[in-house]
């Protein structure tokens, strides 16, 4: 009997989302009599208990019966059961500064750490993941957050409408200024980020045309790996290679800075890959950027003037053009920055579902009948014990 248990998001601030709605919960063990679901008891999630208990799952306290520990954000290291198996997003695979008491405490107590952000197909594309969301509330934010600074134009917040189709009706009539839009990144996340361009009525142009033309409407350039990479010695962009030696390609983007209002940063990144920009670049005359939603989030990342993580409720922030101290937004002499670490929150209930979905179609099935090499590949800790995948975060984990 595989017993799945619906932590309580401990994280604060609190996340709303859930891994199964009771919808899912409902047909899983309405098709699986090998399948029994248990909810903790929550008063943040986004579906209520009384939601879980009308759709045949129990709602208790106590977990300590599940065999699988399914949540979201990272679980509170007083919230970590002994020997349990737990699947939530851990943020410890980049040696994260802030989570490693957290992954410390999962090896002490000999926890199997199955992380959502290692589930793999063969070809390396992410499987589950909450990233179009993500792009879907960033590209708003950041439109958001020029119009707040300009006075162009007037949106409302997500989390007001809470419902995507809502959302897109808030955009009905809606007439922007003629600005020019920079979105990077080919994931999940920038398929949500041109999904906004495209319901906005934001026309794509080639990146030639957008650096060599004016406008008399908005229009916004994707710029993929190619656009944005090229190797140090031939100038060249190749994928598989940049991805094993990022080191050895220099970063373009400086290119675009001069002819772009708002900067939409949904790649991903990590420390040995070269930044969009540096920080002394803000200061320059020619960097035009008013507003930059980094939707990717990595503190002094690709976006170096992300000062760490706003939040839902103030989701902006100014970095002085000079000082490159955090101020408050939409000043005179400042980029703004819309970097938050759980967008996908102001749309909890359509970002659960799909979320669930694949859960359900990808994942769920492999667990339930023992494991497959997707889950191997995933385990980051088993019964406290490092896999060999990731024997690289020893020194992270504090292993001698």
């Amino acid at each position: 009997m595989l017993t799945i248990g619906l932590i309580r998001e401990g994280k604060i601030p609190a996340d709303n989302r859930v891994a199964l709605t009771p919808a899912h919960c409902k047909w899983l063990q309405k098709n699986f009599a090998d399948i029994k679901i248990i909810a903790q008891h929550s008063p943040n999630r986004c579906y209520a208990d009384v939601e879980y208990v009308k759709a045949g799952v129990e709602v208790i306290e106590d977990l300590s019966s599940c065999n699988l520990l399914l949540g979201i954000k990272e679980v509170p290291v007083d919230m970590l059961l002994q020997g349990k198996r737990y699947m939530f997003f851990s943020h410890t695979k980049k040696m994260q500064p802030a989570n490693r008491i957290l992954f410390k405490t999962i090896l002490q107590k000999k926890i199997t750490l199955i992380d959502y952000e290692c589930l793999e197909h063969d070809d390396g594309t992410r499987i589950i993941g909450f990233g179009f969301f993500a792009g879907i509330v960033g590209a708003h934010n950041g439109m958001m957050a020029y119009g707040n600074r300009t006075g162009a134009y007037k949106l409302a917040r997500v989390y007001s409408v809470n419902s995507f189709q809502k959302l897109i009706h808030t955009y009905f009539g809606l007439k922007l200024p003629n600005i020019k839009i920079a979105v990077t990144g080919t994931g999940r996340v920038a398929h949500g980020v041109l999904e906004i361009m495209n319901l906005l009525g934001i026309h794509e142009v080639e990146p030639d045309e957008y650096m060599e033309s004016d406008f008399s409407y908005p229009v916004y350039v994707h710029l993929k790996g190619a656009d944005l990479y090229q190797h140090k010695q031939t100038g060249r962009y190749n994928r598989n290679d940049f991805h094993a030696n990022p080191q050895n390609y220099n970063c373009v983007f400086r290119k675009f800075i001069s002819h772009t209002d708002i900067l939409i940063n949904g790649i991903y990144w990590e420390k040995n890959i070269p930044r969009l920009f540096e920080m002394a670049d803000i200061s320059k005359p020619n960097f035009r950027i008013q507003t930059i939603a980094d939707i990717t989030d990595d503190l002094h990342g690709s976006v170096p003037c992300n000062l760490g993580d706003s939040s839902i409720a103030d989701p902006v922030y100014g970095v002085d053009k000079n000082s490159f101290e955090k101020t408050a937004p939409y000043l005179p002499n400042s980029v703004d920055v819309m970097a938050v670490g759980n967008l996908p929150n102001e749309l909890a209930r359509d970002a659960s579902r799909y979320f669930g979905e694949q859960l359900i179609k990808y994942v769920l099935e492999d667990i339930r009948k023992g494991g497959s090499s997707l889950i191997e590949r995933a385990t980051m800790v088993d019964a406290g014990e490092l896999t060999a995948p990731f024997k690289y975060l020893e020194e992270y984990a504090g292993i001698n």
